[in-house]
């Protein structure tokens, strides 16, 4: 299961970064890839960083089982592992096709002055970030494959790090660009799972569940 989870994380970074990036490339001539937003020390920057370790620990969680590190024995049932490699599958192929949803207006990262479409469609429709749903369920699956306190700090560290980039660095962008439009969309749409994280059309920094 450890060398499976290692492949499953390699598949993960190729499919959702490399092979992204790279068609990204080929329509656009820009690979879509904007870094951290923010300034040194600020919330943005934090969730950049600790998106960054996240990925870190996720490839450290099965190479630490590789050298001997032991899984904790609460959640060594094959059951669980199975369960884990699932998610994984799922997820990973959940976080290209949303990905691919987007079209031309894929991004790594924010660029304030940049105008990107809001897209709506598809899984869109159904939650505001659907790719960050997708990493979500990689990263606690990858965990259940290799139940370790790396990789399991790693999933932790993963879910941190979507919520700072959605609320402090995506959402205030998405409003400032497209306003009204975003607001009502956010009213309806859940921000990672159907009907939880709305926002109020009338004020959108205030929501109705976080």
């Amino acid at each position: 299961m450890t060398t499976a989870a290692l492949v499953f994380f390699a598949v993960y970074v190729a499919v959702g970064f490399g092979v992204r990036s790279w068609i990204q490339y080929r329509h656009t001539g820009d690979s879509g890839f904007r870094g951290i937003s923010g300034r040194l020390g600020t919330p943005e920057w934090w969730a950049g960083v600790l998106f960054a370790v996240a990925l870190v620990a996720g490839l450290l969680g099965p190479v630490t089982a590789v050298l001997g590190l032991t899984p904790l024995a609460v959640l060594t049932f094959p059951a669980l592992q199975v369960t884990g490699t699932v998610l994984v599958v799922i997820g990973v192929a959940a976080t290209f096709v949303t990905q691919m949803e987007m079209g031309t207006n894929w991004r790594i990262g924010v660029d304030e002055t940049e105008r990107t479409d809001l897209v709506i469609s598809g899984p869109f429709a159904v939650v505001r970030n659907p790719i960050f749903t997708a990493m979500a369920v990689t990263g606690l699956g990858l965990a259940l494959m290799v139940p370790n306190v790396v990789a399991l700090a790693g999933a932790v560290l993963l879910l941190v790090a979507l919520q700072l980039q959605v609320r402090v660095v995506e959402e205030p962008y998405l409003r400032a660009v497209h306003g009204v439009a975003y607001a009502r969309y956010a009213a309806t749409t859940g921000r990672f799972l159907p009907g939880v994280g709305m926002m109020t059309a009338g004020a959108p920094a205030e929501e109705r569940v976080a």
